[in-house]
C-alpha cells in the first residue's frame, strides 16, 4: 500500500486531525519564504504530541548544516528533505537522519543526476519558477514510470489530490504520495474533509 505524507503542518489540530486521517509521515517547512513556513519553537509544541509511529519531516532550501542539524534535533525530527540545489556531499553530512533530495521536474528526468545521490530516498515535484514546493500544478508522471528501477524509495509530489492520486500510483508506481496545498482551506490551514478524502484514495480505502 502506497504510503502518504502531508506536508506544510502548521499547528497541533492539523497534525492530529492527519494522523487520525491515516497518514504515515507529517511535513514541516524551515524555509521562510513558504507560506507554510514553521519555526522551530511551533514545531517542537507540535512534534511533543505526534506518536513515534509517524515519520517526521523537515523540509529545507539551501539552509546552512549547522541550523538544520539544530532544528533536526529540537524538534526530533525522523527525516531531512532537501528541496534545494544541496550536493551529494552535502547530503552525506547528516548522521543518523535519513534524507529525501527533492527534485524539480519539468520536461524530463535524468537519472545519471540521480543517481549521484546516495540517499534514502528520491521525491519528484513539479517545477515552477517562483516556487519551491506547494505548487499545486502536476508534471508527466510518466517521467517517473520511464526511470529505470531505483533501489531508493520514490515520494511523489505537485498538484496531487483526492481525485488525480489514484491515476497518479498507477502511472508511476511511487512508495510515497505527498500533498499540501491541494488539502487546505488556506496557506498553512488544512481542510481535513479533504485531508481524509485523499489518504482514503491514495490507500484504496
Amino acid at each position: 500500500m502506497t504510503k502518504v505524507k502531508v506536508c506544510g503542518i502548521t499547528n497541533v489540530n492539523d497534525a492530529l486531525a492527519s494522523i487520525d486521517a491515516g497518514c504515515d509521515a507529517l511535513g514541516f517547512v524551515f524555509y521562510k519564504k513558504s507560506p507554510r513556513y514553521i519555526n522551530p519553537d511551533g514545531c517542537q509544541g507540535i512534534t511533543r504530541y505526534i506518536p513515534g509511529s509517524i515519520v517526521k519531516i523537515g523540509i529545507f532550501v539551501d539552509e546552512k548544516e549547522k541550523k538544520i542539524k539544530e532544528i533536526a534535533k529540537a524538534c526530533q525530527l525522523d527525516v531531512l528533505q532537501f528541496h534545494g540545489k544541496e550536493t551529494p556531499s552535502f547530503c552525506k553530512r547528516f548522521k543518523g537522519y535519513k534524507i529525501i533530495k527533492a527534485f524539480r521536474i519539468k520536461n524530463k528526468i535524468d537519472p545519471r543526476q540521480i543517481k549521484k545521490y546516495n540517499v534514502f530516498a528520491y521525491m519528484f515535484d513539479t517545477y515552477m519558477p517562483k516556487k519551491i514546493g506547494g505548487t499545486g500544478k502536476n508534471f508527466n508522471w510518466e517521467l517517473v514510470k520511464h526511470i529505470g528501477k531505483l533501489r531508493q524509495p520514490v515520494f511523489l509530489s505537485g498538484g496531487l489530490n483526492e481525485k488525480n492520486v489514484k491515476q497518479a500510483i498507477k502511472v508511476a508506481h511511487p512508495n510515497w504520495v505527498d500533498a499540501s496545498s491541494s488539502l487546505e482551506v488556506s496557506p498553512g490551514k488544512k481542510d481535513i474533509k479533504k485531508v481524509k478524502k485523499f489518504i482514503n484514495a491514495a490507500k484504496g480505502l
